[in-house]
């Protein structure tokens, strides 16, 4: 009788574990970095979104104002429309796959952008015209490995390496990306260049509700060898999962805009 007691309280004891187990969050099980990734990468993104964005480019003698609404359908689809100041108002950007196109209304010209100039800096700005348009897929064109776990700002983070497939079209050498992982917020990226030397740091905060996702709603981009720079994009207003043909990101469109 004292034996089957004791068998008895070891299977009890076993289903409590299983319970426990299958009550525990995804992040609290074993996950590879491209699984991290794909978490926070859906949750900034979701299927589809429009934003409204300020965005204030800082520099040691002078400060200056952008804003711009931009809409986005997954990797492959987004438009910049530029609202203010009004010397730049109108002017258009848009990604579609691989490529990427600037309308400039004042002249009615459509330039196409070479990848050659993805790097560039846009509108000035401490982001580059990749940068603006996510032209690289971090899940489709990076390896990703979970380096460590650590305390950011409170936060207990994955720190994930991700580095460039050898034939990717892609500007950095290696990205260092820490995501929570209590809910796979994304709050800070490393950008290096080839060589392996720091380019960009980039700071993601001020968390905020946006429909049924808690994301970061202010991103700072600081170069690593110009004091005094930044650059600071903050979301005024974001949608998921809006509904949004394919067609909306044509060449033809992008010209009609008002």
């Amino acid at each position: 009788m004292k034996t089957q007691n004791s068998s008895s309280k070891r299977t009890f004891s076993l289903m409590i574990l299983f319970c426990i187990g299958m009550l525990l969050p995804a992040n609290a099980q074993n996950l590879s970095g491209k699984e991290i990734v794909k978490k926070a990468d859906d949750l900034m993104r979701g299927k589809s979104n429009y934003a409204e964005v300020e965005m204030e480019i800082i520099r040691p003698t002078w400060t200056r104002t952008l804003r711009f609404k931009s809409w986005a359908k997954g990797d492959d689809y987004s438009l910049v429309y530029i609202t203010y100041p009004q010397r730049e108002k109108g002017q258009r950007f848009l990604k579609r796959d691989r490529e990427m196109w600037n309308y400039v209304p004042s002249i009615d010209r459509m330039i196409k952008i070479p990848p050659s100039m993805m790097m560039q800096s846009w509108m000035g700005s401490d982001l580059t015209n990749d940068d603006l348009v996510n032209a690289a897929s971090i899940l489709e064109d990076y390896d990703q490995t979970v380096l460590r776990t650590e305390n950011l700002r409170g936060s207990e983070c994955y720190v994930i390496n991700m580095i460039p497939h050898e034939e990717a079209p892609v500007v950095w050498g290696k990205v260092v990306t820490w995501i929570s992982k209590n809910d796979f917020i994304t709050l800070r990226n490393e950008y290096y260049d080839e060589a392996g030397v720091l380019v960009n740091e980039e700071i993601l905060d001020e968390t905020e509700d946006a429909g049924d996702r808690t994301i970061p709603t202010r991103f700072t981009m600081i170069p690593a060898d110009k004091e005094g720079h930044k650059t600071i994009m903050k979301f005024q207003n974001i949608e998921f999962g809006v509904d949004i043909n394919d067609s909306f990101f044509s060449i033809q469109n992008m010209k009609r805009m008002r």
